[in-house]
C-alpha cells in the first residue's frame, strides 16, 4: 500500500522528507561506514533529521520521519543531543552494569527514541530519557559505544510496529551512524516466558541473538562457560528421559501429550528438547498475524501541537483534552516499570524519600537536590542502585498524599526535587485492578491451563517452560536453568571499515600509565579511539588528528596534547592501517569528576558469587569493610527490607576468631600455695596473705 501524500505543516519552511522505514540505512542515506560515530551523527542530523522548534531540558531535538508502507503510517524517529557536562546525570548506569565502569565519560550522549503511538503527534516532555514505555530507547555515546536501553512492542505494546521491525531498525541505525559497540539488558517476554531462556535453549542465543548480540556479562558470576555449558545441558535434555522422570507428577499427562504431538507432526525427527523447542518456534512464526488496521495521518492545529509538527494516527487513538492536571499514582508507575525490584520494594524506597522530603521541606521549601536526596535515603536504604532507579522514575507521581515533581535549576543545571500536599481537586490516575497483578509473581504451573495440544502454541510452550523449573530430582537442571536467566547482558560489536585505499585508520588510546593504571591491569583501559588521516599524512598530522579526536570526545582530554606514538617510526608508510597504537602525552584532567563512567565513589564488590564488579543486581554493603554483596547470595530475599546494620560472613569469622585468640580468665591467683578456701569473711580479714586475689562473687561479695 502506497504512502499517502503529507501535507507541509504551516511552520515548516520546507516539506519534510519521508524515508522507509524497512529499508532505512540500506538506500537514500548516503553516509561513508568507514568514518567514526563522532562523525557520522553529525553528517546525520544535517542532512537526514530536521531540529524541532523545542528542547527537552535545554537539549535540542531532531526529528526524522519514517514511513511504514504496511500500516500506512508515519513514525517519527527523535534524536536528543545530551551535553554531559551540563547534564544532571552525568555518567552512565548501563556502562556501569555491563562493565564498562572504566570508559572515559563522553562529552556527549545521543538518545534515539521512538515514542508509543499515542504520543507520535506530541513534543517530547523532560522526563522524556526515565520513560520505560517508549517502543524504542537506544543511546550512543560520542565514542561509538551505546546501549539499547529500551524495547516495547513485543505483547502488543504498538499497533504498527513489532518488537522485530524496531530492533531491525536500530540495527541500522547503528550500522549507517558507525557503532562500534552496543549493548543490551535482556528483559524480553512472550506471555510470561523469559526469551532469553526460551531462545537460549532452543537456538543457543538469545532473541537478540538474531541480529549478532552475543553474550557479555553474566549476573552473580555467572561467566561465558557457565552460560554456555548450561546452554548445552538444557538442549540436549532427551525427550524419552523428560516422560520418564515426569512419569509420576501431576503434569505428566500433559507434558506427555504435547510432547508426542509435536513429535508425530515432526514425522519422529524431534529427539532432543532443544528440537522439540525450535520445531514449535518455527510453527508459531509461520502462523497468520492478526489483521492490523491502517492508521490515517492527519494534521492537526491544537494548543498542544504549536512546537511540533507531528503526524497523527486516528483521533480515536488520542486520548481527551483534559485540560485539569493528571498525576499518577507511584503504585501504577511502578507495577509498569517491568523493573527487576518487587514492585512493593520500589513503593517502600518511593515512601522514604517522600520522608527525606517532608524533613527538609522547612529548611529547603525549593526542594532539595538530587544527590542530597540520595544520601538522606540511603540512611534507611543501602542499596544505591534502588534509588538511583526509583528517582528516575519519580516526576507527577503520588506518593500517599504528596505529589512529587522535579525540575532542573536553570543556572547550575541541578537536578531538585519537590513536594506538595494534595488536596481534593487534584487528579490523580489510580490503577485497575487487573494491572495490580504482576506476571513475576505468579508461578509458571499456575499460568498454564490444560488444552488440546496444537491448539495454542505459545499455551505448550508455556507447558514445556516449566519443566526447566519443576524437573524432578534434578539439582543440575535447575541450576542451569538459573545460569542462563542470570545472563542479562548481551552485546554486539561492529568491525572496523578497512578504508586503507583512500586513508589511514588506527585505533589510539591512551597509556595505562597516563591515567594512573598498571601494566597488568591492560584488559581493563579505556577503549580505543579511531583516528583518520590521509594517505600521504605525516607522524605531525597524526598527532593532531589524535589531540583533535580525543579533546572532541572526552571530558578529561579536552586539553590533551600528543607527545609520543609509541608503534610509529618516522616512516608512516611502514605502520599499517587499523592497527592499534599507544599514545603518551598530557593535559589531561585526571582531578574532574567526568573521569570514569563508573562516577568518582571508590566502593569494592566482592561477593561470595565471584562478582567482583557491579552487575546491576541488588546489594548491600557490610558496614565494617565497606564490601558490597549480593543480598540474594546473603540470604537477604528481595521482599526483604535491607537491615538497618549489616556485617558480612567474613568480618564475623575474623570477629569470632579474634575472640577466640583473647582469653580472660574468670579467676586470677598469683600462685597456686596461696589458693585458701575462704570459709568466713573473718578468715579474709585475719589473713593479710589473701589480699590482691579476686573470688567469686557467689561466693563473698565484699
Amino acid at each position: 500500500m502506497p504512502v499517502p501524500i503529507i501535507e507541509t505543516c504551516r511552520k515548516r519552511k520546507r516539506r519534510p522528507k519521508v524515508y522507509s522505514s524497512q529499508r532505512f540505512g540500506e538506500d537514500g542515506v548516503p553516509i561513508n561506514r568507514g568514518e567514526a560515530f563522532r562523525d557520522q551523527i553529525r553528517v546525520f542530523l544535517r542532512d537526514f533529521a530536521e531540529v524541532e522548534e523545542y528542547s527537552v531540558l535545554g537539549m535540542p531535538v531532531w526529528c526524522t520521519l519514517l514511513s511504514h508502507e504496511s500500516t500506512n503510517s508515519v513514525v517519527p524517529l527523535y534524536t536528543v543531543e545530551e551535553d554531559v557536562a551540563r547534564s544532571s546525570e552525568p555518567y552512565c548506569d548501563q556502562c556501569r552494569c555491563t562493565g564498562w565502569s572504566n570508559h572515559f565519560v563522553s562529552k556527549r550522549k545521543y538518545h534515539f527514541i521512538i515514542p508509543i503511538d499515542s504520543e507520535w503527534n506530541m513534543p517530547l516532555e523532560d522526563d522524556v530519557f526515565d520513560l520505560q514505555s517508549h517502543l524504542l530507547h537506544g543511546l550512543i555515546h560520542s565514542n561509538g559505544f551505546g546501549h539499547l536501553i529500551c524495547i516495547n512492542g513485543m505483547e502488543g505494546d504498538s499497533k504498527y510496529l513489532c518488537g522485530r521491525e524496531i530492533v531491525d531498525l536500530w540495527d541500522r541505525i547503528c550500522n549507517i551512524l558507525g557503532a562500534r559497540m552496543i549493548t543490551v539488558e535482556d528483559f524480553a517476554k512472550k506471555r510470561s516466558m523469559e526469551l532469553r531462556l526460551l531462545y537460549g535453549v532452543a537456538y543457543g542465543h538469545s532473541w537478540f541473538g538474531r541480529w549478532g548480540y552475543k553474550f557479555s556479562r553474566g549476573s552473580y558470576g555467572v561467566t561465558k562457560n557457565d552460560y554456555e555449558k548450561a546452554i548445552e545441558l538444557l538442549g540436549s535434555l532427551d525427550l524419552n528421559q523428560i516422560e520418564f522422570h515426569f512419569g509420576e507428577y501431576q503434569q505428566s499427562k500433559e507434558i506427555k501429550q504435547v510432547i508426542r504431538y509435536y513429535r508425530e507432526m515432526s514425522e519422529g525427527h524431534l529427539k532432543t528438547f532443544r528440537d522439540l523447542l525450535r520445531f514449535m518456534l518455527i510453527i508459531k512464526s509461520h502462523a497468520s498475524p492478526q489483521k492490523v488496521l491502517p492508521a490515517t495521518p492527519l494534521l492537526t492545529d491544537s494548543p498542544q501541537q504549536k512546537r511540533s509538527s507531528r503526524l497523527l494516527l486516528k483521533k480515536s487513538d488520542i486520548a481527551d483534552n483534559d485540560k485539569s492536571p493528571k498525576y499518577r499514582s507511584y503504585s501504577t508507575v511502578a507495577a509498569n516499570l517491568g523493573s527487576r525490584w518487587p514492585v512493593r520494594r520500589l513503593i517502600f524506597a518511593a515512601e522514604v524519600i517522600v520522608e527525606s522530603l517532608k524533613e527538609m521541606k522547612a529548611m529547603k521549601p525549593n526542594g532539595m537536590t538530587r544527590q542530597d536526596v540520595r544520601d538522606s535515603a540511603r540512611l534507611h536504604i543501602g542499596d544505591t542502585g534502588l534509588l538511583d532507579y526509583v528517582l528516575k522514575s519519580m516526576h507527577n507521581v503520588v506518593v500517599g498524599n504528596v505529589l512529587v515533581r522535579r525540575y532542573v535549576d536553570p543556572i547550575t543545571r541541578i537536578l531538585h526535587y519537590t513536594i506538595q500536599e494534595l488536596d481534593d481537586a487534584m487528579n490523580v490516575i489510580e490503577p485497575k485492578k487487573e494491572e495490580a497483578v504482576l506476571l513475576e509473581e505468579i508461578t509458571p504451573l499456575r499460568i498454564y491451563t490444560p488444552s488440546k495440544p496444537g491448539a495454542d502454541v505459545y499455551r505448550d510452550l508455556l507447558l514445556l517452560y516449566t519443566v526447566l523449573f519443576t524437573y524432578p530430582e534434578s539439582e543440575l537442571v535447575r541450576s542451569a536453568t538459573q545460569a542462563i536467566l542470570d545472563s542479562k547482558h548481551f552485546v554486539k560489536e561492529w568491525p572496523i571499515w578497512d578504508n586503507s585505499e583512500t586513508v589511514l585508520q588506527f585505533v589510539c588510546r591512551i597509556n595505562p600509565s597516563l591515567i594512573g593504571l598498571r601494566s597488568e591491569q591492560i584488559t581493563e583501559l579505556p577503549p580505543g579511539e579511531l583516528v583518520t588521516v590521509p594517505l600521504q599524512a605525516t607522524i605531525f598530522d597524526l598527532k593532531q588528528a589524535i589531540e583533535e579526536t580525543f579533546r572532541d570526545t572526552y571530558c578529561i582530554l579536552a586539553n590533551f596534547v600528543v607527545s609520543e606514538i609509541e608503534e610509529v617510526t618516522e616512516d608512516m608508510s611502514l605502520t599499517e592501517s587499523c592497527s592499534a597504537l599507544t599514545v603518551r602525552g598530557y593535559g589531561i584532567d585526571l582531578e574532574s569528576k567526568l573521569k570514569c563512567q563508573g562516577g568518582c565513589d571508590t566502593w569494592m564488590v566482592k561477593c561470595i558469587c565471584r562478582a567482583r564488579d557491579d552487575d546491576g543486581e541488588r546489594m548491600i554493603s557490610c558496614d565494617v569493610c565497606e564490601v558490597w554483596q549480593h543480598t540474594r547470595c546473603c540470604g537477604i530475599d528481595d521482599s526483604d527490607t535491607l537491615p538497618p546494620l549489616f556485617v558480612c560472613s567474613n568480618c564475623c569469622e575474623e570477629f569470632a576468631e579474634q575472640q577466640r585468640k583473647v582469653v580472660q580468665p574468670k579467676y586470677e591467683f598469683p600462685s597456686s600455695e596461696n589458693m585458701f578456701l575462704i570459709e568466713s569473711a573473718d578468715d579474709f580479714y585475719g589473713d593479710q596473705s589473701c589480699l590482691g586475689l579476686i573470688f567469686p562473687e557467689e561466693n563473698y561479695l565484699l
